[in-house]
C-alpha cells in the first residue's frame, strides 16, 4: 500500500511541474504575452518619479487586490454567470461615413467615431487617431477562451479604416492592447503614441522603434499642429504573470489649434481628475470610462455615477461614455453602465452623446442622444 501510495504522489509531483513547465514556456514563447523592457527602455522608465521599487506607482493610494471571499465571489459569478451580462440580441451598427468623418480637413472640425468598448476613431486637427483598437473576437491571452465580444452585425476591422495618422494606446491589458489587430496595423499606421514601456510589446511585434513615441505623464508630443499630451491616470498594467505595473498607464489630452478632447483610458475616481481640468481643460469632448466596474475594484474602474462627475471635474462640455457594450468583463447587466449613467448624468444637467456603434459624432452638430440600447435584450 506504501508503495502505491508513493506511485501517485510522484505521478501527481510530476503531471504538476509538467503543468507549471508548460504554463511558464507558453508565457515566456507566445507573442501575444509581449516582453520585458530593458536597457535604455528600462532605464528611462527607472528614472520617472512614477517609478518606484521597481514599478510604477499611481498617485494616489490605489488597492487591486480583492480579499479571498470578493475573489472567489466575484469568480463563482463570473463563472455560472450573472443574469444579463452578456446581449441576447444582435447589435445592429452603423457603417462608419469616411467622408463625415474626415469632414473639411479645417481646424474647427472634430468628429469621433466608436467601435465599442475603448476603441475610437477621432479626428482633430486633420489628423486621424486610433485609440486601444481591440478587433479581434476576443479580450484575451488565447483565441480559444476569455471574455468574448458581444453579437455585432459588423466588426470594424483593420482593412476597412481610413487612414490614420497615429494610434494612441492607454495602457497594456489586453481589452486594450490587442497582439491580433496590432498584427494587421504594422505597415499601415506610421506613428504610435504610448505610455512608458508599452512600446515593447509593439517593438517585439515587428513595429519598428522609430515609429514609436513612449511618453511619461506631463510629457507631450507633436503630430503636425496636434499636440498630444500624456495625462495621469488611476489604473495598473500588465500582461503576464509576473510583470503587474512594469509598464505606464495613462490618459491623453489631445490638443488642436482651436478644440481640444480627452481620452480617459482606463482610470478609477480620484482628485487627479480635477487636477487635469485645471492643468489641461476645459476640453470640447471627454470620452470616459463607464463600464467593467464593481465596489470591489472601485479603485481602479469608476462607477457610471462617478463617470457622470469626472465630466464636471476635468471641464467637458459633451461625455461620449466608453468601456461599455462590448466585452463582459464585470458583475453587472451590460445596460447597467449606461442607464445609470444617463440618469446621473440629468441630474447633474450635463450634455452626453450616445451614439450608435459606428456612428460618427461631429462636435458643433446635433449630437446622437438615441437610447438604441433599450431596443435589445
Amino acid at each position: 500500500m506504501k508503495k502505491i501510495l508513493k506511485r501517485m504522489v510522484l505521478v501527481i509531483v510530476s503531471l504538476l511541474g509538467l503543468l507549471t513547465l508548460s504554463v511558464v514556456a507558453f508565457v515566456n514563447f507566445s507573442p501575444q504575452f509581449g516582453a520585458t523592457p530593458t536597457g535604455e527602455r528600462l532605464k528611462r522608465m527607472q528614472a520617472s518619479p512614477n517609478y518606484k521599487d521597481g514599478t510604477f506607482q499611481n498617485l494616489v493610494p490605489t488597492s487591486i487586490d480583492m480579499s479571498m471571499g470578493q475573489m472567489i465571489s466575484a469568480t463563482w459569478k463570473m463563472l455560472t454567470g450573472v443574469p444579463g451580462a452578456e446581449p441576447v440580441d444582435t447589435f445592429q451598427t452603423v457603417p462608419l461615413d469616411v467622408k463625415r468623418f474626415e469632414g473639411d480637413g479645417g481646424p474647427e472640425h472634430v468628429a469621433v467615431s466608436w467601435f465599442g468598448h475603448s476603441s475610437l476613431l477621432i479626428r482633430i486637427q486633420g489628423k486621424t487617431l486610433l485609440t486601444d483598437p481591440v478587433f479581434g473576437e476576443r479580450a484575451s491571452f488565447a483565441s480559444f477562451s476569455g471574455p468574448k465580444r458581444f453579437p455585432y452585425d459588423h466588426y470594424m476591422n483593420v482593412d476597412e479604416l481610413p487612414h490614420v495618422d497615429a494610434v494612441v494606446m492607454s495602457h497594456d491589458h489586453y481589452d486594450h492592447l490587442d497582439y491580433e489587430t496590432f498584427t494587421k496595423l504594422k505597415g499601415k499606421v506610421s506613428r504610435f503614441f504610448v505610455p512608458l514601456g508599452v512600446g515593447v510589446h509593439l517593438e517585439k511585434w515587428g513595429i519598428a522603434p522609430e515609429q514609436i513615441t513612449e511618453l511619461d505623464w506631463h510629457e507631450s508630443a507633436k503630430l503636425g499642429n496636434l499636440t498630444l499630451i500624456c495625462a495621469p491616470a488611476r489604473h495598473f498594467s500588465g500582461r503576464g504573470l509576473t510583470n503587474r505595473n512594469g509598464t505606464l498607464w495613462a490618459s491623453w489630452v489631445l490638443q488642436g489649434t482651436q478644440k481640444k478632447v480627452y481620452y480617459g483610458g482606463d482610470t478609477g475616481y480620484y482628485p487627479g481628475l480635477k487636477t487635469v481640468g485645471e492643468q489641461y481643460g476645459p476640453f470640447d469632448l471627454a470620452m470616459l470610462e463607464c463600464g467593467a466596474y464593481n465596489e470591489a475594484w472601485i479603485d481602479i474602474h469608476m462607477l457610471p455615477e462617478q463617470t457622470a462627475q469626472a465630466q464636471l471635474d476635468v471641464k467637458a462640455n459633451v461625455l461620449l461614455p466608453i468601456h461599455w457594450a462590448k466585452f463582459n468583463l464585470a458583475l453587472h447587466t451590460w445596460q447597467d453602465p449606461i442607464e445609470r449613467l444617463v440618469k446621473k448624468s440629468a441630474e447633474l444637467g450635463t450634455t452626453i452623446t450616445t451614439p450608435r456603434i459606428g456612428e460618427v459624432v461631429v462636435l458643433d452638430a446635433p449630437l446622437p442622444a438615441e437610447h438604441w440600447w433599450e431596443r435589445y435584450h
